[in-house]
């Protein structure tokens, strides 16, 4: 005689082990659900004003300079470390879960204009307007959070003067090489006291360069006249060379994407370009309404940061032209650098009035330990935007955002210009000869020339 049984284990019909969670079945046959679009639109709009509701991107502000701060760097070897520089010449090294300084790095006597931290998080290169570079040591990540590290001071390793100011400086992604920008382009070694070599195309001050994250060679740096060079470190003479209307103040490469980089500009916007392409743009950036000082890309590629002297900070997707979030305080002033985290969560700003602030990439998510049922529903959220994101309703209230006074009205005024300008180039156009007056995008307008 067979018999034949039904067993079923309690866990796989209650939810987290807790007995007052049953689990719920559905069927999701379409025919049964007539009205499932029309729960799923109304589902979508909720969830876009709940994140309107629970948009609390201010975290907190990190107090401990007396000037303003005018470059930051990432550790790539400790998650929770970040590094500032300020114009009285302090450099700090910050703990971002407690909002305090590990060690400090006194030594230069002018602004402090470079930060940038080796791959492996162990020495710091520093540079500055007393025509100096420096080497630091940077403390291990074990001891980060010892208390007699708090006020303690570090000493340089070693200390090179030059005979021209520097503006930036950035470290090979593979290797101990690293680039410093000033009068020229100089290459140094850790182990040499000279740059092991020297680049210059024309005599203007280069004041922003980056190494590329994909071929540890290739340097791209901007000038102040107006240009934007590439270089290659295998070869004795730059590589390409662009000339756009406005200066840039400082560019960033995709992670992602190694041979495309964007540049933040004097007039307002972003452009980003191929490497190998440069006679075009592949998007114009906008929003700001005042020159953008500083950017830096998100670890995933997928979007960057932008901050600029309007007193705001914008989040931008990678191959959009609107930026999908807006930071601002009442008492942030001019900001002049900004950082992703490394594991892209937070962002950090480094403004005029001295202080550095932590902020949300995303200004709604949820801090904390998440459980598993709330994952899964943030989760559907985020399918239900994405799937009706592009409906009137939807797309209004997910662009709107609450603007400063002051920025309000400069957005208006260069509208006016913008649609005033058009308006009279389209006048010319109608009344010249066939031809004469070709429409250019603005992907090329802002480009004077190439040259090779």
């Amino acid at each position: 005689m067979k018999v034949k049984c039904i067993s079923r284990a309690e866990e796989d019909f209650t939810r987290e082990r807790s007995q007052d969670l049953q689990r719920v079945f559905h069927n999701f046959n379409p025919v049964l659900r007539p009205l499932e679009r029309a729960v799923e639109y109304q589902r979508a709009v909720n969830a876009v004003k709940l994140d309107k509701i629970f948009a609390r991107p201010f975290i907190g502000a990190m107090d401990g300079h007396i000037d303003a701060v005018s470059c930051m760097a990432k550790n790539p070897n400790h998650l929770k470390g970040i590094f500032s520089g300020s114009m009285d010449g302090d450099i700090r090294l910050w703990d971002l879960a407690s909002r305090r300084t590990i060690c400090q790095f006194p030594g230069h006597q002018g602004a402090v204009q470079g930060l940038s931290a080796s791959t492996d998080g162990r020495v710091l290169v520093s540079c500055g307007t007393d025509c100096t570079v420096r080497l630091w040591n940077v403390p291990d990540s074990s001891v980060m959070n010892m208390d007699e590290l708090s006020d303690g001071t570090t000493e340089p390793l070693a200390v090179y003067v030059w005979k021209n100011a520097f503006w930036a400086v950035d470290h090979q992604w593979d290797g101990d090489q690293f680039a410093t920008a000033g009068a020229q382009v100089d290459i140094w070694d850790h182990n040499r006291s000279e740059p092991i070599r020297s680049f210059e195309w024309g005599k203007d001050t280069v004041i922003s360069l980056r190494f590329n994250p994909g071929e540890p060679n290739i340097l791209a740096t901007s000038s102040s006249d107006r240009s934007i060079t590439l270089y290659d470190l295998r070869l004795s003479t730059p590589v390409r060379k662009l000339i756009m209307k406005t200066k840039t103040n400082a560019l960033c490469w995709n992670p992602m994407e190694p041979m495309n980089f964007t540049a933040a500009n004097e007039d307002c916007n972003c452009y980003s370009y191929d490497a190998r392409k440069l006679e075009e743009a592949k998007n114009v950036h906008k929003d700001h309404v005042s020159a953008v000082m500083d950017i830096d890309y998100s670890p995933t590629g997928r979007e960057f940061v932008t901050g600029s002297y309007d007193r705001t900070i914008r989040i931008f997707p990678y191959n959009g032209g609107h930026g999908r979030e807006i930071y601002h305080t009442k008492r942030m002033q001019r900001v002049f650098c900004v950082k992703f985290t490394c594991d892209a969560t937070y962002v950090v700003s480094g403004s005029d009035d001295t202080n550095l602030r932590l902020w949300k990439a995303k200004a709604s998510e949820q801090l904390g330990v998440i459980v598993s049922r709330e994952r899964k529903k943030h989760e559907y959220n985020e399918a239900l935007k994405k799937r009706y994101g592009n409906l009137p309703e939807i797309k209004r209230i997910n662009r709107h955002r609450h603007l400063p006074k002051a920025i309000h009205k400069a957005r208006s005024l260069r509208l006016t210009i913008t649609n005033a300008a058009k308006k009279k180039d389209d006048r010319r156009r109608a009344h010249s000869a066939p031809g004469s007056m070709p429409i250019q995008s603005q992907r090329k307008k802002r480009i004077i020339k190439e040259v090779e």
